[in-house]
């Protein structure tokens, strides 16, 4: 590509960012507060113990996904996006995906049938239900993810937002049935987990729909250049698949460790077993607004992906301080608003009789800014492929977190929870920062395919 016709093409790529970026907030935000009226409405139906059973499964269910199924969602977005810069439309390859994305859910199949006994009697207190609903939903998730990893490569924003707000409806629909007397119980409200993958699958066949044929322009680059980025390009074999997989997947380990690790150990160590549920009530304000940033990872990572395909440094710096900026902004409007009416919000939304303090909450809400930095970063490490190196930086963030949880420095549980979680968001951010300076410094023009 010349000079002269760069400036166009990332300035295209550019407002395409922006688009995809509000269209898809649009719908993960309200996939957010959908979110949180199912556990602000499960906080009603259910007592505080059956609401800490599902505060666990929610919290299990999703570091599980997350990190087993997170890291194919962004192979196959940066591989599709990285080929579509390249002038690949279509016919992406997807075996090795599809080949890691099984082997990690039969691998959790063979790892949950044999630790059944303890997952079953110890966390979920004998359910048989709640262990059944845990393994039939992480299964049905395999498939949403790589839908996800498969529509923000192709940046179908729109269709990506609509599959997770799909998700959170129907999930929602089930603890509503429950308010209105049409379901009753736990099992009831629980069950929605398992369904909302399913049902969010709807909108894959309308996008599968909008695939270009094979051999449209942009498919076949011409001339010799054009055979040697096509071998380039399509260089995804699995070991280079699953390099960039584990790696991602040992980012997700650390990030949902950040999140539920307090939960979980507050819960296992706690005389007062209703505290796990107030910590994980706290945590739902890194945890929305992360859910939200998923619409900007979702446009983000792409887009990057594409512009260090097209050696568009500048472009590329400027998406990443534009999202920076604008992190700042919301985090500092969240830990406002908390300051002045959380603890009288936090009441309304959970029917329990704890008093939150405000400033514990607006610490966890400047946290959430540093913790939305941190994976602004980390997708500009994805895209410039050193996933290896921002892994190093979440799992050294991820031990320092738990150590700080089992140590005796914080009396308060809850206390302990928010300062801790705080003091890892801005270490987590600090690493990554200087990983992002390293490779802008020696960021050049990219010579081999995605890995």
């Amino acid at each position: 590509m010349d000079d002269a016709a760069r400036p166009a093409l990332t300035g295209s790529a550019g407002s395409g960012y922006g688009r995809g970026a509000r269209i898809l907030s649009i719908g993960i935000a309200l996939t957010g507060v959908v979110t949180f009226a199912y556990f602000s409405v499960a906080s009603y139906v259910l007592n505080d113990v059956e609401y800490k059973q599902i505060a666990l499964l929610w919290s299990v269910l999703f570091v599980t996904v997350s990190v087993i199924y997170r890291p194919i969602e962004q192979l196959l977005s940066r591989t599709i996006a990285d080929r579509r810069a390249r002038g690949f439309d279509a016919d992406h390859p997807l075996r090795t995906p599809l080949l890691i994305q099984g082997g990690f859910a039969l691998a959790f199949l063979v790892i949950a049938l044999v630790l059944r006994g303890p997952i079953q009697d110890d966390l979920f207190d004998g359910s048989k239900a709640l262990y059944w609903i845990l393994v039939v939903a992480v299964l049905a998730y395999a498939a949403s993810y790589f839908a996800r990893g498969w529509l923000a490569g192709h940046q179908w924003f729109g269709f990506y937002g609509g599959l997770v707000f799909l998700e959170a409806c129907s999930r929602l629909a089930f603890a509503v049935a429950v308010a209105v007397g049409i379901a009753h119980g736990q099992t009831a409200v629980a069950l929605g987990m398992a369904a909302a993958p399913f049902f969010s699958l709807i909108v894959v066949p309308w996008a599968f729909s909008r695939r270009p044929p094979r051999g449209e322009a942009g498919d076949e680059p011409l001339g010799e250049a054009g055979g040697e980025k096509r071998a380039d390009a399509e260089a995804l074999g699995l070991a280079r698949g699953g390099r960039f997989a584990l790696a991602v997947l040992a980012v997700m380990v650390a990030e949902q460790t950040l999140l539920n690790a307090g939960v979980l150990l507050v819960d296992w160590t706690s005389a007062d077993k209703a505290v796990a549920g107030f910590v994980f009530n706290v945590l739902l304000i890194a945890r929305a607004p992360l859910q939200l940033f998923q619409a900007i990872q979702g446009s983000l990572l792409p887009h990057l992906a594409g512009l260090e395909a097209r050696e568009g440094q500048a472009e590329f710096a400027r998406a990443i301080r534009v999202t920076v900026t604008a992190i700042a902004g919301f985090a500092g409007a969240v830990a406002l608003g908390l300051l002045l009416v959380g603890p009288f919000a936090m009441n309304i939304l959970f029917d329990d009789p704890f008093t939150y303090g405000r400033w514990g909450l607006a610490l966890v809400a400047v946290g959430m800014g540093f913790h939305l930095t941190a994976g602004t970063l980390n997708q500009a490490a994805l895209a410039r492929d050193r996933a290896g190196t921002a892994a190093a930086c979440w799992l050294f963030t991820a031990a320092a977190f738990v150590a700080f949880m089992v140590s005796p420095l914080v009396d308060d549980e809850l206390l302990r929870a928010q300062i801790g979680y705080f003091g890892a968001a801005v270490l987590l951010a600090a690493l990554l920062a200087v990983v992002y300076r390293a490779t802008s410094a020696s960021s050049g023009p990219r010579t081999s395919g995605p890995s």
